[in-house]
C-alpha cells in the first residue's frame, strides 16, 4: 500500500481540528480537497479510517495511520532543524503537576530550536494520546509499554494533605480525623484525581465531603491557600502557608517516559533532558 504525504496531514488535520472545515482552514485547502484525500487514503487502506461525527473520531485503522502522520512530522522535524528551517512541533502529552514544576524550566533551553506542543492530562491517561498517535511521548504513572514506544523510570512525584491554617483552624481545631475529615471541604483536580479520594479511604472510609473541581495545578495549590479546602499538593509546590493535616498521609505517584522509537534528535534531547532533570527533581 502507497501512503501519500498529503493524505495522511490531511488525516491528522481532521482529528486535530475535529472537521474538515477546519482541517481544510488549518492546511490552507478546500473542504473538498480534505475529503478527497481521506477518502482516496481509505480507499488505499481497504478500510474506513474517521467516524463522521463531530468532531471526527479516528477508528482503529485510522489511528494506526495517524501514528504513522506524527511519525512523519517529528522526522520532518528533524530534518528542518538539520537544515536550519523552521521546526514542526513535538507534541508531548504531560500531567499538569509536572507541567507546572519542573517540566517547563528543564525544557526552556531547547526552545529556540524545537517547537513544543504540549497536551496536558491526568498521569493516569497520558497514555491513551500516545496510543491514539495524538503525540510521539509522554509522561505517565503507567510503566507499560506502548507497542513501539521506549518507557524509562523517571522518578516519583511525592504528595501531601496540606490546608491553609485558616482552614485548619475552622476545620480541624484539634487535628484532622475521620469524624472531620468527613465534613470538611476537600479539593480535586479532575474526576481522575484519586489522591483525595485514597486518604479519605484509609482515614474515613465510606466520607463524602463537599468537594471543589479546580482543574489547574497552580490554581489548585492556590485554592488550598485561599482556604476552599484540603488537597494533595505535589511536593514542589508547597510553601510556608500550607500546613500539614495528616501525618504519614504522603503518596509517592511513579512517573515514567514513554516516546516512540524514532530515534530523531530532537526526541532523544527532549528524552536526555527529562530523565536529567527529573532525578534532581523527582524522588
Amino acid at each position: 500500500m502507497e501512503l501519500e504525504l498529503a493524505r495522511l496531514r490531511a488525516l491528522a488535520a481532521a482529528v486535530d481540528q475535529g472537521t474538515f472545515d477546519a482541517a481544510a482552514a488549518a492546511l490552507h485547502v478546500t473542504p473538498s480537497a480534505i475529503s478527497q484525500r481521506i477518502r482516496a487514503l481509505e480507499k488505499d487502506a481497504g478500510r474506513v479510517l474517521l467516524i463522521r461525527s463531530r468532531p471526527v473520531v479516528p477508528t482503529a485503522a485510522g489511528e494506526s495511520l495517524l501514528r504513522l502522520a506524527r511519525q512523519i512530522d517529528v522526522l520532518a522535524a528533524d530534518a528542518a532543524l538539520a537544515l536550519d528551517g523552521p521546526a514542526a512541533s513535538l507534541p508531548i502529552a504531560v500531567n499538569a503537576d509536572s507541567l507546572s514544576t519542573w517540566v517547563l524550566p528543564t525544557l526552556a533551553p531547547l526552545a529556540a530550536e524545537i517547537a513544543f506542543e504540549f497536551h496536558r492530562g491526568d498521569q493516569s491517561r497520558t497514555l491513551e494520546q500516545l496510543r491514539a498517535g495524538t503525540v510521539v511521548a509522554a509522561i505517565s504513572s503507567d510503566d507499560e509499554p506502548v507497542q513501539g514506544c521506549t518507557v524509562s523510570r523517571l522518578g516519583a512525584m511525592r504528595y501531601l494533605p496540606v490546608a491553609a491554617a485558616s482552614y485548619c483552624a475552622r476545620w480541624f481545631p484539634n487535628g484532622a480525623d475521620a469524624a472531620t475529615l468527613a465534613h470538611a471541604p476537600v479539593l480535586e483536580f479532575d474526576e481522575h484525581d484519586d489522591l483525595q479520594r485514597q486518604v479519605l479511604e484509609r482515614i474515613a472510609p465510606g466520607a463524602a465531603p463537599p468537594r471543589h473541581r479546580v482543574p489547574g495545578s497552580v490554581d489548585f495549590a492556590a485554592a488550598a491557600r485561599l482556604g476552599f479546602g484540603w488537597g494533595m499538593v505535589p511536593e514542589p509546590q508547597l510553601t510556608a502557608d500550607l500546613v500539614p493535616i495528616l501525618a504519614d498521609a504522603a503518596i509517592d505517584v511513579p512517573l515514567y517516559w514513554h516516546a516512540w522509537t524514532l530515534g530523531t534528535p530532537a526526541l532523544e534531547r527532549t528524552a536526555a533532558a527529562l530523565l536529567t532533570a527529573a532525578a534532581q527533581s523527582l524522588r
